[in-house]
């Protein structure tokens, strides 16, 4: 136990705990991204779908628990680790590795806040939205209006204002960019790096973030484009209820 806590201060141990929190994350991005995908089923199917989460309270607030204890093992072992690399004295060699790592390296630690808005944002939008505004009014955007029974309508109506487009866009472009340095950086640190399978690890970081930060996008653009509309028909679930 106690080589356990001494192992997490060391900068390979917080890299273990980057990686084993940011594994927990990227299961529930791509969990989360086939719910949302079902928006192109139909409002019915995607409304039934949101019911049944709720109908499940604890793997609800699990997950929820889950995530909190994720992102705040991963934010802190960040932040330390920024906190190191920030007061270690520069050598020749840091320089060179400064100048050998990538675009999405060198901006892992701006990414991050962006998305911790992001998330914030987020969670205002489609889940606290009939809850902190008035007259269910979210985003004081007049005539969009959050009906706790229809997920479906929340989601789509939000999608044709820009107030919401614009920082969901910008969110899920820094997720991209985190993940492929964090997917590249996670096999990293599990100690799977051998010059045989780099590249495959390179390409395996760009498809599954890529994947991820295209299934996101296209549903604000199938919205704008039309090709998902607000539904007329009316719903209840007794498990939506705020």
């Amino acid at each position: 136990m106690q080589r356990a806590l001494t192992l997490t201060k060391t900068t390979i141990g917080k890299k273990v705990l980057m990686a084993a929190s940011g594994t927990v994350i990227l299961g529930f991005a791509v969990g989360h991204l086939a719910g949302n995908l079902k928006i192109f089923a139909g409002a019915q199917e995607f409304n039934e779908y949101a019911a049944f989460l709720r109908s499940l309270p604890a793997l609800l607030w699990g997950t929820r628990i889950a995530l909190l204890v994720a992102f705040s093992v991963h934010i802190a072992s960040a932040f330390s680790l920024w906190q190191r690399n920030r007061h270690a004295r520069k050598s020749r060699y840091a320089r060179k590795a400064s100048l050998a790592s990538d675009y999405a390296s060198r901006t892992m630690y701006w990414t991050g806040p962006i998305l911790a808005f992001y998330v914030l944002f987020h969670l205002v939008h489609l889940t606290l939205g009939g809850v902190i505004f008035p007259d269910n009014q979210v985003l004081f955007i007049e005539g969009y209006v959050f009906d706790p029974h229809n997920p479906f309508n929340n989601m789509v109506y939000g999608f044709q204002h820009p107030l919401v487009v614009v920082p969901y866009v910008l969110g899920v472009v820094a997720l991209g960019m985190h993940l492929f340095h964090g997917i590249w950086s996670l096999f990293q640190s599990l100690g799977a790096n051998h010059p045989r399978y780099n590249d495959l690890r390179r390409d395996l970081s760009v498809g599954l973030s890529a994947l991820i930060t295209v299934g996101f996008l296209i549903i604000p653009i199938a919205v704008l484009a039309g090709l998902v509309e607000p539904t007329t028909e009316t719903f209840h679930f007794p498990e939506l209820e705020p």
